[in-house]
């Protein structure tokens, strides 16, 4: 079968092509993929090409297809996996597949794989490692987007407490206790709201800030208070760039208390310190933000580390529990990661959208593999449906959707877009 996709050669050398596909062994499956979310890790990729750890050395001649973001139906199972897959099913991969004690992965380092594709190849490395993970939700992109949500997911069971006298880790927030999330209207701040109301752990109270009036406006419209309420959380946006004593007033906010648990979604230095200053005591923080500086530092409190057990924790990325867990929650409506998609485009979008992805704003770049449009901005729909009215009516479905992709705008795009 021939398949599309966009292959990375070399340093910024992705080249959009059609080739043939091997036929399926009998531990593999063919699979046809529906979109792909573009990720940091893609630029990084192209920017390293064969220098990347997980870019293969002869990647010049043996070209890896990019993205590993993806969601699709699996269209063929060979015999060895026939009891557990079946034609027709969707799915989403993890790609961390840690086989056998390699990097490799899919979207980084296999010819027949990565979800910037048509139709790929699974191996069976994917299988063997229980990777493939059936998808029961309508939609493909919130599929597609289940890698991203598992990072929010494994930052709350990252976190920890202690009880005096034991030297026993209790994982996950404090139940009804305060959680503030620092820079937190970003699109994974977004995420990570959505997550902290509608899980089954909660906070009793959240508090989040941010210094732009517009982002903490937009986060309060899309989760709103009264909905925080409904879930039994106190929900309260803070602009702290207006306010004179951050620190004090966050604490007031807090009861007096501080914070037992502090997520810190931007890499600045003055913003960890916050945090730090706002633990209670047992008190966990969450450094989320992944710094571009291997030097980066920020001063920590170690009179409270010593005296009121304050304690750090750091992740990146989440594990195939937290995939299924996003899958399983995103299928029953309890999170809607809507929020993190800010663009679409075709496939022929690819190698422009990776390699400049640092300099274009906004969030997540989803792709649509078996189309062919330029990347376009969800803002920008009323503009471009001028001349295209496609995206007009685009346009008409996202407002409906308080201004956010939906699966009704995903379905009616894979109905009227020409492939």
């Amino acid at each position: 079968m021939k398949t599309r996709a966009a292959r990375l050669y070399g340093v910024n050398d992705i080249r959009v092509e059609e080739f043939e596909l091997p036929p399926i062994k009998d531990d593999e499956i063919l699979a046809k993929v529906i979109t792909n979310s573009i990720c940091m890790s893609d630029f990084k990729a192209a920017e390293q090409g064969a220098g990347h750890k997980r870019v293969p050395n002869d990647v010049a001649t043996n070209p890896v297809i990019l993205g590993h973001e993806f969601c699709g139906e699996i269209v063929e199972v060979g015999k060895k996996w026939q009891h557990k897959f079946k034609a027709g099913s969707k799915f989403s991969i993890q790609p961390a597949l840690n086989y056998e004690g390699t990097l490799d992965a899919p979207g980084y380092s296999f010819p027949y794989i990565g979800g910037n594709a048509t139709y790929v190849v699974i191996p069976h490395q994917v299988m063997d490692m229980d990777c493939l993970l059936t998808y029961e939700g309508d939609a493909y992109f919130l599929g597609g987007l289940a890698e991203p949500v598992s990072c929010v997911v494994g930052t709350y069971h990252a976190m920890y407490h202690t009880r005096n006298g034991s030297y026993e880790h209790y994982m996950g927030i404090k139940e009804g206790g305060n959680l503030a999330i620092l820079a937190g209207v970003g699109p994974m701040g977004l995420c990570a709201i959505d997550y902290a109301l509608h899980c089954e752990r909660k906070p009793g109270r959240l508090v989040v800030t941010d210094i732009d009036d517009a982002r903490l406006k937009r986060a309060a419209s899309l989760l709103t208070v009264e909905e925080a309420k409904k879930q039994g959380v106190e929900l309260i946006y803070l602009n702290t760039k207006s306010v004179a004593d951050p620190v004090a007033k966050l604490k007031e906010i807090s009861g007096g208390e501080g914070y037992d648990d502090v997520i810190v979604m931007a890499p600045v230095r003055p913003l960890v310190e916050q945090a730090d200053s706002i633990l209670a005591r047992d008190g966990c923080l969450n450094f989320f933000a992944g710094p571009a500086r291997i030097d980066f530092s920020a001063l920590l409190n170690f009179y409270n580390v010593h005296y009121a057990s304050t304690h750090i924790v750091g992740t990146s990325g989440g594990n195939t529990a937290d995939m299924r867990e996003a899958l399983d929650m995103m299928s029953k409506g309890l999170i809607s990661p809507s929020v993190l998609i800010t663009h679409i485009g075709g496939l022929g979008a690819v190698p422009e959208t990776v390699i400049n992805l640092p300099s274009i704003p906004g969030g997540k770049k989803m792709i649509f593999t078996h189309f062919d449009f330029p990347l376009t901005a969800i803002d920008d729909f009323a503009e471009v449906g001028k001349t295209k009215p496609l995206f007009a009516e685009l346009d008409t479905l996202v407002k409906k959707h308080n201004g956010l992709w939906s699966a009704e705008a995903e379905a009616y795009l894979m109905a009227n877009c020409k492939e």
